[in-house]
C-alpha cells in the first residue's frame, strides 16, 4: 500500500507517519506531502517516510505526487478559527480550493479511497452537545464552513466519480508534536514553559472534547484501512465534555508550576459547549480512545520540556 499524507509535516501528520510505520501493513510505503508553512522536515527524522515539497493550491504538484499513491490522508489545511474570521477568502482557498484540487487529482490518478481531516465543533456550531453525525451542521465560523464544502465535495466525488472518501470529524487534538498548534493544551504547555501567564478566552466554563493524539492516529488507521465504497463521515473524540477551568487545574497538577491565569472576552467564531459522541466511530471503526486526559497531559508536558531541554 503506498499512502500519500498531505500536511504530513505537521503536528497530526508527525504523530500518524510513526503511528502507521509501527501498525500498518508491512508493504506500506509513504508519502509526505507538505509546504513546510507550519511542518517541520525534521519532524520526519528517523521514519522512512520520503517528503515532496508541495501545496494543495498548486494542481500540477499535487499530480505529480499521487503517481502509484492507493490511498489518501488529507491533514493539510487552515485550520484557526479566530484567523479564518480575520482572513475568511484564505481559510477558504487553503481548505475548499486545496481539498477540491487533491480530490480532482486523486480521481486523475485512480487513487482506491481518500481521507479527509474535517472538525466537530466548528461545524455543528452552538448546539446541545454531544455532537453526533445525525445533527445538521450549522457553522458559525468561516473554518467550519470551509470543512463543511470539504465534506459536501468529498460526498459529491464519491457520488459522481466513485471515490470512495471518508470524513473524520476531530475534537480538540493534543500530544507531542504539536508546538506550533493554537488549541488551548499546547497554547497553555508553551505560555508555562516561557514563564507567561495563561490566556483564557471567555470564563474558563466553555467546554471541550480534548482527545490524544495516539488515539486519534487509531481512528484515521482504520479508516485508512477499511475497505469502504461512497462517502462515510464519523466523529473522532474522547467522548468526554472538560471546561477549560478543569482543563487548567489538570494541568498544575501535571507540571507542578506555579503560574497566573488571564481572562480576556471570548473570541467571535468561537463555540462554547462542544464534545462528541464516537459511537458511530466505535461501531463501525473500532474506534476505542484509551489514554486518560491527565494520562495525556503528563504524556505532552514531558514532551515539551524534553524540547526545550
Amino acid at each position: 500500500m503506498h499512502v500519500l499524507l498531505t500536511g504530513g509535516c505537521g503536528f497530526i501528520g508527525s504523530n500518524l507517519v510513526r503511528h502507521l510505520e509501527k501498525n500498518g501493513p508491512d508493504d506500506l510505503r509513504i508519502t509526505v506531502f507538505d509546504n513546510l508553512s507550519t511542518g517541520r522536515r525534521d519532524d520526519l527524522d528517523g521514519t522512512r517516510a520520503i517528503l515532496v515539497t508541495g501545496d494543495i493550491t498548486d494542481r500540477v504538484a499535487l499530480g505529480n505526487a499521487l503517481a502509484g499513491v492507493d490511498r489518501v490522508v488529507h491533514l493539510a489545511a487552515h485550520t484557526r478559527v479566530v484567523e479564518s474570521v480575520a482572513d475568511p477568502r484564505k481559510n477558504m482557498i487553503d481548505n475548499v480550493v486545496g481539498t477540491f484540487n487533491l480530490l480532482e487529482a486523486a480521481r486523475g490518478a485512480d487513487v482506491e479511497s481518500v481521507v479527509v481531516a474535517s472538525t466537530g465543533g466548528a461545524i455543528m456550531g452552538d448546539v446541545e452537545p454531544p455532537v453526533h453525525e445525525e445533527m445538521v451542521p450549522k457553522p458559525v465560523s468561516p473554518y467550519g464552513a470551509s470543512k463543511l464544502c470539504c465534506e459536501a465535495y468529498c460526498s459529491a466525488f464519491a457520488g459522481a466519480y466513485g471515490l470512495a472518501a471518508t470524513a473524520l470529524r476531530f475534537a480538540n487534538v493534543y500530544g507531542p508534536y504539536s508546538y506550533r498548534k493554537g488549541s488551548a493544551i499546547a497554547k497553555f504547555f508553551r505560555q508555562i514553559r516561557d514563564g507567561e501567564p495563561l490566556t483564557v478566552f471567555g470564563d474558563g466554563t466553555q467546554t471541550r472534547d480534548f482527545v490524544y493524539v495516539e488515539d486519534l492516529c487509531e481512528g484515521i488507521r482504520a479508516a485508512l484501512t477499511a475497505d469502504g465504497e461512497g462517502y462515510e463521515y464519523y466523529h473522532l473524540g474522547s467522548g468526554y465534555e472538560t471546561s477549560v477551568n478543569d482543563l487548567i487545574s489538570m494541568i498544575r497538577n501535571v507540571t507542578g508550576v506555579s503560574f497566573e491565569v488571564r481572562y480576556e472576552p471570548a473570541r467571535p467564531g468561537e463555540i462554547y459547549r462542544n464534545y462528541t459522541s464516537i459511537d458511530k466511530a466505535r461501531s463501525r471503526l473500532g474506534f476505542s480512545p484509551k489514554t486518560p486526559l491527565e494520562t495525556g497531559l503528563e504524556r505532552t508536558w514531558k514532551w515539551f520540556t524534553e524540547q526545550s531541554e
